[in-house]
């Protein structure tokens, strides 16, 4: 074994890349990688209707996931938890105490003034059968006038 080929062993062994030739190295820097991409659009979720705005049935009032907001008087429920209205009047959100905590409702009356939850017992039922008379005129207080 002749000297110069010893040196080129040793050489070979120093380096790992000098029996292959020059090494190509990066030109760009590595980017690295994001989370959750934000590569989906919005949902919309949120309330539609808010307070004494006037609804018709079918009127979308609270679009949600999960139970946020729980169905009161005259709104149902949908399967993606969306909260309508199924008779016409305005909204009401209210509290309830609900086993050691409080649940918020979303309910529809039938006149601006009328609260909920509804004293059933002490004002009686605000439709009877699901129905309701459109053509009568609303409920107001009656405002007394003077005589001149």
């Amino acid at each position: 074994m002749s000297f110069l080929s010893f040196s080129r062993c040793c050489e070979a062994l120093r380096s790992p890349f000098s029996a292959l030739g020059a090494v190509r190295t990066a030109t760009k820097r590595a980017g690295g990688s994001v989370r959750n991409h934000g590569g989906s659009p919005g949902k919309r979720l949120g309330v539609k209707k808010f307070s004494d705005q006037y609804v018709i049935p079918g009127n979308i009032i609270v679009r949600q996931r999960g139970t946020q907001f729980h169905p009161g008087q005259h709104v149902k429920i949908g399967r993606d938890h969306t909260i309508y209205a199924v008779a016409p009047g305005y909204v009401r959100f209210y509290k309830e105490k609900w086993m050691r905590s409080e649940r918020k409702f979303v309910g529809v009356v039938l006149t601006r003034g009328e609260k909920l939850p509804r004293d059933e017992a002490a004002l009686g039922r605000s439709r009877w059968f699901g129905l309701t008379d459109l053509a009568a005129p609303p409920e107001t207080p009656a405002v007394s006038q003077s005589a001149s």
